[in-house]
């Protein structure tokens, strides 16, 4: 049966509303990078992304991956922000130096001083964070510090939890201590939605002596696997560990991992596109962008393969 003319404008209205994620939101961002020594004295410096449009707005941290800068990802937390969201990415490494495995006390004592109101003496004027809806988020070795912290850290009451292509090292490696993967399934006791999306080419070596960065046995499918439902996973199957990056930060990435052949802008819109329906679905309460997303994912800039959502 043929669909009518006002059927096809209906669904013509809902692939362009799912597909709104995809590209930057319509409100203005600023961003800033807080020092330990500033005013508000947070415990750790960060860069906060917010929008400078008055208003509340949900909140994530966000934790960087390991030899990465926060700056490093700011392209794609203006697009989350963008669409309503105040992004806080604490520092969570000395640059280029193996610290102790103190990331997740790092990035927990971040979200208590937020916690505290310790961040909305950074922000624009007339621009609050919502405490009641916040969610944590992290890509590579970050990835696994958002998780560490959903499980064990309740201060800030994160309602949301989303893996950016989360890495736990191979064991018995010291530097990756406390353990996250168990290995057995839908193990994690998070008491919250998870999201997790993985690069389809990061389980594979940029060549003979540089292994690859997010290797079978420890990255996403591992992540999701152990997720308890609601939970979904996406995975950009043409692109690599590193392709989130800024665009110069994303090529330097190349060097040492697997990268898609594809525009790295395309990626970030993507992958932001998957965190934002996410966010809105679970710190808003609007669940059919997701949804959409799930059901007609080709809507994305990337080709999304797999793409699972298991909601019971």
């Amino acid at each position: 049966m043929q669909k009518t003319i006002m059927e096809m404008k209906m669904q013509v209205e809902n692939e362009k509303e799912i597909g709104s994620v995809f590209e930057a939101g319509n409100l203005s961002v600023k961003t800033m990078k807080v020092k330990k020594s500033d005013g508000c004295r947070p415990p750790a410096e960060v860069l906060v992304v917010a929008p400078e449009a008055q208003g509340r707005y949900p909140l994530v941290l966000f934790c960087h991956g390991y030899c990465t800068q926060t700056s490093w990802y700011s392209q794609l937390l203006c697009h989350i922000s963008s669409h309503g969201y105040i992004l806080v990415a604490p520092k969570l490494y000395q640059w280029l130096l193996i610290c102790k495995n103190d990331e997740i006390k790092t990035a927990g004592n971040v979200a208590n001083w937020v916690a505290r109101g310790g961040l909305e003496t950074c922000l624009p004027e007339n621009v609050k964070p919502d405490l009641s809806k916040t969610a944590v988020m992290g890509h590579s070795r970050g990835g696994r510090t958002a998780f560490g912290l959903a499980l064990g850290h309740r201060h800030l009451a994160f309602k949301a939890l989303i893996g950016l292509d989360p890495v736990e090292g191979p064991a018995p490696a010291a530097w990756v201590e406390p353990r996250i993967l168990s290995y057995v399934p839908r193990s994690f006791n998070a008491g919250m939605p998870v999201a997790v999306v993985g690069g389809g080419l990061g389980n594979r070596s940029k060549g003979v002596f540089v292994p690859p960065l997010a290797p079978d046995g420890c990255s996403h499918a591992e992540f999701f696997n152990e997720s308890r439902p609601p939970c979904c996973y996406f995975v950009a199957k043409d692109y690599g560990h590193c392709d989130v990056l800024d665009e110069e930060r994303a090529g330097l990435g190349g060097l040492v991992c697997r990268s898609g052949k594809g525009p790295k802008e395309k990626m970030r819109r993507g992958v932001g596109g998957v965190v934002v329906a996410f966010l809105r679905a679970y710190l808003g309460g609007e669940c059919g962008i997701l949804e959409g997303v799930v059901a007609a994912p080709a809507l994305a800039p990337v080709t999304m393969d797999p793409v699972i959502y298991v909601k019971e």
